[in-house]
């Protein structure tokens, strides 16, 4: 099977260029048996890497047992992947969904329907964030904070506005008796690797607190051990409402979450909410594996201890190339770039030379290795990034 050829059958909404068939560990190889170094995992996605044995013997196990039923009935993968995912989160209620996109639309519809119960005349305003990516469905698109995400689908859901990321007065000034929630990313991804500022995201809490707005946290891409704890928003000492999780929640097979605390969770009852495959029990059987894995291999303490590595190595190559790094930031193994070049020509030489990387926006390289990173593979990429910049 040829590139041209299998672009005879698809929508053209991406640019590919490689043709992937297998992994092994921090390796991805094509159909022709080139041999690539993966530092973006699937886009966060694989965070133990690939062909896990733990890992597939647990989704062959369940495929053994039972794939689907139904919503209409509970099953143990699922019941055990909701006590797990409650216990890392600090949440107390779980709706599992097909994708991150899904989890946002239900954090939304969570935050609207708990504001129409307490008032049913509350408009339902979000206030989101500049620069913000929540996905491509209409609601998470609606508050998606890129003019030329929205700009070709809208008219998009009304009532949102966007204020600046770090910029706590920015926020307040939209605040209003309608406002039901404020959705952010604890740590920005595709509009260019920002973490939050402390005071930023703690007045954000607090002014959700005094006017009882729900506080929704984005932990899709940032979450699940991405930045040394299980959850970003734990580096602040607060607790979202509502929080969403996708990505490595099943590292690999299509499964995301929103959960939310006792007070906002109450809100839904039967028939407001629903999903056919969400939490299936294949799903939810990764998930459930995911959480084992990552409390076996220790996981966040080789995060821990890899990423101040992978940050010291791109400081140096920022200061060894001033004129084409701008800018390195990011947040234990969600880092970035910021070029003076057009990040899509690097990566693109980086493919070629046997490196995956992945852009944020135009000028950022993003690094979102598998959590099982090492040294070396951190100096295979740097190596061949400094040859490219050079």
């Amino acid at each position: 099977m040829t590139l041209q050829e299998a672009d005879q059958h698809f929508i053209h909404t991406y640019n590919r260029s490689v043709i992937f068939q297998k992994g092994e560990g921090m390796y991805l190889f094509d159909n022709q048996g080139k041999k690539y170094l993966d530092m973006g995992a699937g886009i966060a996605v694989s965070a133990l890497g690939y062909s896990n044995e733990e890992y597939k013997q647990g989704l062959k196990d369940q495929i053994d047992k039972l794939i689907h039923t139904s919503n209409l009935y509970y099953t143990e993968p699922a019941i055990k992947a909701a006590e797990k995912l409650s216990a890392a989160s600090g949440m107390d209620r779980v709706f599992f969904t097909n994708s991150g996109a899904e989890a946002i639309e239900g954090a939304l519809k969570l935050a609207r329907i708990y504001a129409h119960h307490k008032n049913p005349l509350c408009k339902g305003e979000i206030i989101a964030m500049e620069h913000s990516f929540h996905g491509r469905t209409m609601g998470a698109l609606s508050v998606t904070g890129t003019k030329h995400y929205r700009e070709p689908f809208e008219p998009l859901i009304g009532g949102v506005s966007f204020a600046r990321y770090n910029d706590l007065e920015s926020v307040r000034a939209l605040v209003t008796k309608d406002t039901c929630a404020i959705i952010l990313e604890t740590l920005q991804g595709e509009g260019g690797i920002h973490p939050a500022d402390p005071a930023f995201i703690q007045g954000i809490r607090e002014l959700c607190d005094t006017y009882d707005i729900a506080l929704i946290l984005d932990e899709i891409q940032c979450g699940m051990g991405r930045s040394g704890k299980m959850f970003t928003y734990e580096h602040y000492g607060i607790r979202p409402d509502i929080m969403t999780s996708a990505k490595a929640l099943g590292c690999g097979v299509p499964v995301g979450a929103f959960a939310a605390t006792e007070k906002f969770a109450e809100a839904m009852n039967p028939g407001d909410h629903g999903t056919t495959y969400g939490g299936n029990p294949l799903a939810t059987a990764a998930v459930c594996k995911v959480f084992e894995i990552f409390e076996k291999e220790k996981i966040l303490d080789h995060v821990n201890e890899v990423a101040p590595y992978l940050t010291a190595q791109l400081k140096q190559l920022a200061q060894k190339h001033p004129d084409k790094i701008k800018d390195c930031r990011g947040l234990g193994l969600m880092q970035g770039i910021e070029l003076t070049i057009p990040a899509g020509e690097v990566v693109a030489k980086a493919l070629e030379a046997g490196v995956v990387l992945i852009s944020a926006g135009t000028n950022i390289i993003r690094f979102v290795p598998p959590l099982v990173v090492e040294r070396e593979h951190i100096d295979q990429t740097i190596q061949i990034l400094d040859d490219i910049l050079a």
